[in-house]
């Protein structure tokens, strides 16, 4: 078997079992999902975002829990002092807000040096709410961070610890100066307000949640995953990606020959082929790969095999503005034969 890319984190010696690590994942995610009304299957795919260390981005109207969301989420983490940052941008923010003040010493000696610490680029997990409302010089700064995973010092690149990033929106704009930014959030969530029929549930659960800040607690933090779980569970489904073997004819053996079946395969191209030639789909090169991951990190967490159909249904989360999620949201379970 070949050596793993070097790229590709080893697996920790002290990483616990993969499979009582996805028991402790489960757990936090349906854990999570009991303070929320009808916010599951967000929650859900924040969860696989975080093991694929994706970024996801939320889109709905103001009042529709998207800052608690990703605050209950990062709460239930258990983080330590200064892994957590969150900001509200606006078109008036400047860089330093996100990336730290200049270091005048640094300055004086001729040297462009952030003070970072407490900022963006030092957080293991973040939320940038209004994310689109970045101007331009954020906006450059963003995309290295969110491809790359680094940020630059004196004109160097210096690795983040970034791992999760949440990020949401009111609405997505027309894409203009901004389809780069679209494109580093592989999967986009609509966030709705909850349907009438869940109306009294809504009340009792935004009352019992308010009542426990108000009295200084946090009933969903219930210790069931840290980070260093969702880190870990990371390094798991990498060491299987970088994977390489030999079929008993000498054929050359891949991650897909062991979890994702050929003919599901086939299917995906089919159903982006589909999307694409129906409805303007536009899936990039590096979307496609992200989506590979994606779907392999839902298959792992809610089964710990193969990629199955229902995996698929993460197609639905590719659009690009608001119409179309609305639209692969009942087109793709359709396509899929799962609605």
């Amino acid at each position: 078997m070949a050596p793993p890319d070097r790229d590709s984190p080893p697996p920790s010696p002290s990483d616990p079992d993969p499979s009582a690590l996805r028991m402790r994942i489960d757990r936090f995610r349906l854990a999570l999902g009991r303070h929320f009304v009808d916010k599951q299957p967000i929650i859900d795919l924040m969860t696989v975002c975080a093991v694929a260390q994706e970024p996801l981005l939320l889109v709905g109207p103001p009042g529709t829990a998207k800052s608690e969301l990703a605050v209950k989420f990062q709460e239930a983490l258990s983080l330590g002092p200064g892994d957590y940052f969150e900001y509200a941008l606006t078109r008036f923010t400047e860089p330093s807000e996100l990336f730290g003040p200049m270091d005048l010493d640094a300055l004086r000696a001729g040297r462009f040096l952030r003070r970072v610490q407490g900022k963006l680029p030092t957080a293991r997990v973040a939320f940038l709410d209004e994310i689109f409302q970045s101007n331009s010089a954020i906006l450059n700064s963003l995309l290295t961070l969110l491809q790359e995973r680094k940020f630059y010092q004196d004109g160097e690149a210096v690795p983040s610890r970034l791992r999760v990033l949440f990020a949401a929106t009111n609405e997505i704009p027309d894409p203009g100066d901004l389809v780069a930014l679209t494109d580093r959030f592989p999967l986009k969530i609509a966030c709705n307000p909850v349907a009438d029929d869940r109306f009294l549930d809504l009340i009792d659960s935004g009352l019992a949640s308010q009542s426990a800040r108000d009295l200084g607690q946090r009933p969903w933090v219930e210790g069931h995953a840290t980070l260093d779980d969702f880190e870990a569970a990371h390094r798991h489904l990498a060491s299987q990606f970088a994977w390489r073997g030999e079929s008993a004819d000498g054929a050359p053996l891949r991650d897909r020959d062991r979890f994702f079946p050929e003919p599901l395969l086939k299917e995906l191209a089919r159903l982006l082929r589909t999307l694409t030639r129906e409805d303007g789909l536009v899936v990039s090169d590096r979307k496609v790969v992200k989506l590979y991951r994606l779907l392999r990190a839902r298959a792992w967490l809610l089964r710990g095999g193969a990629v199955t159909r229902d995996d698929l249904r993460l197609v639905a989360y590719l659009g690009e503005s608001q119409d179309e999620l609305a639209l692969l949201e009942e087109k793709v379970p359709r396509l899929l034969g799962l609605s």
